[in-house]
């Protein structure tokens, strides 16, 4: 009995040893990896192909570090965060950078349409300005026109008046007369036709001293018929535009009356050299004018209100009566004569 107690006692301690030994076996594996772990962590190498556990193993902080995943948020929320903050940062100031540029050029815009404003104005009031010296200018020139002399201007008149007494004129150079062809008709819109005023006279005239002027007021408009002015000038009558002249003491002069309706641009006398005919007459005089720079008009043989303004500048500028009219002061002042 005694035995058969002590070999049920033996084969009991040898299944517990047995046992334990089993036991032993399974925990021993798993005490492996944290091995592994410390030999990983030491050299920094994964130890003998520990898969996906060593890699994880080996990725995990060790101490009391955060996890990476933590660290990973974290810095992802960070670079979002600053991410975000210097993108806003950079899209305020660009956004302050093109508000300025574009205030400074609406200002700048806005600068010079005042200036281009202030400098049309003032090139309209330059305008206004010349316009209106330009129509004074037409109506002392009308008003000369009309065989007003110089009265407002008297030192330019006692020159004149000087020189007309002792026959003293300017001469300027040479000028060769020739024969221009002109226009068989008037234009009557440059020049228009004076009205016949029986025994009408220079204005003006009584007051140009000088033998040179004595035609001028000795004139007189005269209405006479065809006849008349045939019996009295004969063959010193020339037609122009249609119009009859008559040659008397250097001089051509309307004959009024001789043809009815006849065009005159100018009812006075109109000096000849070498008698040649009116229209060529005052054609050289236009030609001479605008070679001075007088005379800006064209050529015609036209004594219209532009050649009469013409001519009274030329006089007014050279010391002499401002007939406006073609005299032989002037035509020894042109050099034609």
């Amino acid at each position: 009995m005694r035995i058969f107690v002590v070999s049920i006692c033996s084969l009991a301690l040898v299944s517990v040893a047995v046992a334990a030994q089993k036991e032993e076996k399974k925990s021993q594996p798993k005490k492996q990896p944290q091995t592994a772990q410390h030999a990983t962590h030491a050299t920094g190498h994964p130890a003998g192909g520990g898969g996906a556990a060593a890699k994880k193993m080996t990725t995990a902080p060790s101490g009391g570090q955060k996890p990476k995943t933590g660290q990973t948020s974290t810095a992802a929320y960070h670079g979002q965060y600053h991410g975000q903050q210097g993108k806003k940062s950079q899209t305020s100031t660009a956004t302050y950078h093109g508000q300025k540029a574009k205030a400074a050029q609406t200002s700048n815009a806005a600068y010079q349409a005042q200036k281009a404003k202030k400098n049309q104005t003032q090139a309209e009031r330059q305008t206004a300005k010349a316009a209106n010296e330009r129509q004074a200018a037409k109506a002392a020139n009308a008003a000369q026109v009309k065989g007003a002399g110089r009265p407002n201007q008297a030192k330019t008149a006692a020159v004149a008046g000087h020189n007309a007494a002792n026959g003293k004129f300017a001469h300027g150079k040479p000028f060769k007369p020739q024969h221009f062809n002109l226009p068989k008709q008037p234009n009557t819109a440059k020049a228009p036709p004076v009205k016949f005023q029986q025994g009408r006279r220079i204005a003006g005239s009584q007051n140009w001293q000088g033998r040179q002027y004595t035609v001028f007021r000795n004139y007189k408009s005269e209405w006479h018929d065809h006849n008349w002015w045939r019996g009295h000038y004969g063959n010193n009558i020339t037609f122009v535009f249609g119009a009859p002249y008559y040659w008397n003491a250097g001089y051509w002069f309307p004959a009024w009356g001789y043809t009815p309706n006849a065009y005159y641009a100018w009812d006075g006398p109109i000096y000849a050299h070498n008698r040649l005919p009116p229209d060529q007459v005052i054609a050289n005089v236009q030609s001479a004018l605008q070679q001075q720079g007088y005379y800006r008009g064209e050529v015609d043989g036209l004594i219209g209100p532009l050649t009469r303004g013409a001519i009274a500048d030329y006089q007014r500028d050279h010391g002499l009566y401002t007939t406006s009219t073609i005299d032989q002061p002037t035509l020894q002042s042109l050099g034609v004569s």
